[in-house]
C-alpha cells in the first residue's frame, strides 16, 4: 500500500510536516507495510518558504532587511538543494503584522526590505525565485524593492524618491542604470491567487488600502498615484499592463515583478505541487491525505487541500482530509474531490488548548488512527 500525505499546516499549532509526520505516524501504526510519503504543502500564504525550504532539504538563510516602517527587522528566506532557488515570502520583509495598527501608514510603508531579500539570494548565486507576495503593509507599488535591486526611482531633481506610497507622488522618471547586472539572469514564480488590477475600485488601493491605515482620502491619493506611476512604468515597458489581473497584488508589487523582472503570476498551490513532484507521488499512490487548520466553504475556492484533491481525481485516487475544525459550507469539499474530512478535535476544549502544538499533534495522531483502522477493516486488501 502507498499512503501520499500532503497537508496545510494548522496554523499557530503545526507546520505542513509536522502535521503530515503525525498522521504518518498513525498510518505506520496500522498500515506497517505502507509506503508513506510525506509531501510539504502550501498555497502560496504564510508558511509556504519554510514549508518548501523543510521539505525539500534546503537551507534556511537568516538576514536583516530595512522592514516596512524603515526600521531593521530579521527575517529569513530559504534556498533549495540546487543552490539556485531561493523561497521567500515578501511578508518576512514588508508584511502587515511587522507593523503596529497604530502605526501603519501605507504612505510611508515599503517593500525596500523584499528587494534587499532578493538581492542577497542573488550575491548567493540564486537564480530562480519563488515568492509569496500576500500579507503585505505595503502600497507602493513595489518601487521600494525596485531601488534596493538598484532601479532609479527619480525626482525631478535626480534624486531617489522616499519610501512608501508618498514616493510615488514624487516619481519622475525610472531608470534601469545602475540595475544589480545579475538580475537579468533571474527567473521568478510569483505566488498570487488574487485578481485586482493596480488601480480602479477593484484596485490595491481601494480594496486592501483601508486595511493597511488608509482612510478614504488617503485610498484616492494612493490610487491617483499609482495610476501615475502605472504611465511612467508604460514608458519603461511598453508591455507594462496595470489591467492585468494581479497586479494590483500587495499594493502593486505584483506590477513591479511583471514589468520590471522576468516573471509570472501564478496560483500558489500549483506552484508548491510543481515544485514538489506531488503529481508523480499521487500517481503511484493508493490513497492520498490532505487537510488544513480549517474546512469551510472558503477551502474550494483555491485553498491548498482542494488543490491536491482535484490533482488526485485525476489520477482516481481515494481523498481524505483532516482539520482542526469543520464549519457551515464545508460539504463544498466533497464536491470538490474530498471523499471525506474529520475534524481532529475529540473533547470539548478552549480554541486556546486545542491549539497547542502538543495537543494538536495528539488529537491529530489519534484521529487518523481510528480513520486508517476503519480504512483497513473496511477495504481489507486497499
Amino acid at each position: 500500500m502507498k499512503i501520499v500525505i500532503a497537508i496545510d499546516s494548522l496554523k499557530g499549532s503545526l507546520t505542513s510536516l509536522e502535521a503530515g509526520n503525525a498522521i504518518a505516524e498513525s498510518a505506520g501504526s496500522v498500515f506497517p507495510d505502507a509506503e508513506i510519503r510525506v509531501s510539504p504543502l502550501a498555497d502560496g500564504g504564510e508558511g509556504t518558504a519554510e514549508a518548501l525550504t523543510a521539505g525539500m532539504g534546503g537551507s534556511r538563510q537568516e538576514i536583516t532587511v530595512t522592514g516596512p516602517l524603515g526600521e531593521p527587522v530579521a527575517c529569513s528566506y530559504g534556498i533549495l538543494p540546487d543552490r539556485k532557488t531561493a523561497v521567500l515570502e515578501m511578508a518576512a520583509a514588508a508584511g502587515i503584522t511587522l507593523a503596529e495598527p497604530d502605526k501603519r501608514n501605507p504612505m510611508k510603508a515599503t517593500t525596500y526590505g523584499v528587494g534587499e531579500m532578493i538581492r542577497d539570494a542573488i550575491e548567493k548565486g540564486c537564480r530562480h525565485f519563488i515568492a509569496g507576495i500576500g500579507g503585505s503593509a505595503t502600497n507602493d507599488g513595489g518601487i521600494g524593492m525596485l531601488q534596493a535591486l538598484g532601479f532609479g526611482m527619480l525626482d525631478k531633481r535626480g534624486r531617489q524618491v522616499p519610501f512608501g506610497g508618498e514616493g510615488l507622488l514624487r516619481l519622475h522618471r525610472i531608470t534601469a542604470d545602475h540595475v544589480i547586472e545579475e538580475l537579468k539572469e533571474c527567473t521568478f514564480r510569483i505566488a498570487c491567487d488574487v485578481t485586482n488590477p493596480l488601480c480602479g475600485a477593484q484596485g490595491a488601493s481601494a480594496v486592501y488600502g483601508p486595511q493597511k491605515g488608509a482612510d478614504p482620502e488617503m485610498v484616492a491619493q494612493l490610487d491617483g498615484y499609482l495610476g501615475r506611476y502605472a504611465f511612467l512604468a508604460k514608458g519603461f515597458n511598453k508591455e507594462a499592463d496595470s489591467e492585468r489581473p494581479g497586479t494590483g497584488a500587495a499594493g502593486g508589487l505584483g506590477f513591479a515583478f511583471l514589468t520590471f523582472t522576468n516573471a509570472v503570476l501564478e496560483s500558489g498551490i500549483q506552484i508548491v505541487m510543481e515544485e514538489t513532484g506531488l503529481e508523480e507521488k499521487i500517481s503511484e499512490a493508493d490513497l492520498v491525505v490532505t487537510g488544513e487548520g480549517c474546512l469551510d466553504g472558503q477551502t474550494v475556492q483555491g485553498k491548498a487541500p482542494v488543490g491536491v484533491a482535484r490533482l488526485a481525481k485525476k489520477y482516481g485516487k481515494t481523498v481524505i482530509a483532516f482539520s482542526g475544525i469543520v464549519t457551515e459550507g464545508a460539504a463544498a469539499c466533497n464536491r470538490a474531490g474530498i471523499d471525506a474530512f474529520f475534524p481532529i478535535l475529540r473533547r470539548v476544549t478552549t480554541l486556546e488548548e486545542a491549539m497547542k502544538p502538543e495537543n494538536a499533534r495528539e488529537n491529530l495522531r489519534e484521529t487518523s488512527e481510528q480513520v486508517f483502522r476503519l480504512i483497513r477493516a473496511a477495504s481489507g486488501n486497499l
